[in-house]
């Protein structure tokens, strides 16, 4: 996993409330354990018609959305069952961050887990940045801050551990590894044995 540190982006905007894993990355497409290619089926009953052609009413379809790498997504996004498959599918499209009012509890914790950053913000932020699509937002990982145009930055939530591993590169394997002569040196030492 590439270190994520910081976010400058444009943003692209799906309004629609209650956005299921389902249809970020819909289940007749979950069979592969790699993470490349998921991104041409991202919201793929979304943004593609009956015919299997780009509808162009799907913001991701908008020319003006090419190249964005944050989301905003409207309220409890990611919500549904849990499939890792969804951030590797919008990581693999190009998103790095998504930003909601709410976003669900697995969701979360997946993206994290895999390098997509979740971003919680209050209604009157979220509310700004529906209204406004196409702005460059400036998202610091190590900071927790969401920097609007006019330099407004407003704090989001993000665990410590999660955040250490984003900024590292790394995973939580990763982080166990980076602690081997800790754990031999403790395993070395111990009084007990297992």
């Amino acid at each position: 996993m590439e270190p994520v540190r910081r976010i400058r982006s444009r943003t692209v905007v799906l309004p629609t409330n209650d956005i299921d894993t389902d249809q970020i990355i819909p289940a007749r497409f979950l069979t592969t354990t790699s993470r490349e290619g998921l991104g041409k089926h991202l919201f793929n009953d979304l943004r593609l018609d009956a015919d299997g052609k780009p509808n162009p009413q799907f913001p991701l379809n908008d020319p003006a959305s090419e190249g964005c790498a944050v989301l905003v997504g409207g309220n409890n996004f990611g919500c549904g069952s849990s499939r890792e498959h969804a951030p590797w599918a919008l990581l693999d499209y190009g998103i790095r961050a998504v930003i909601s009012t709410e976003i669900a509890d697995i969701f979360r914790n997946n993206s994290l887990k895999n390098g997509l950053v979740p971003v919680v913000v209050d209604a009157s932020t979220h509310d700004f940045l529906l209204a406004n699509p196409a702005i460059e937002v400036d998202i610091d990982i190590s900071r927790s801050t969401l920097t609007l145009p006019g330099g407004k930055s407003v704090k989001f939530p993000i665990d410590g551990f999660a955040r250490y591993c984003l900024v590292e590169g790394i995973d939580q394997l990763g982080y166990l590894q980076q602690q081997m002569d800790r754990i031999r040196t403790f395993e070395e030492q111990r009084p007990w044995t297992p």
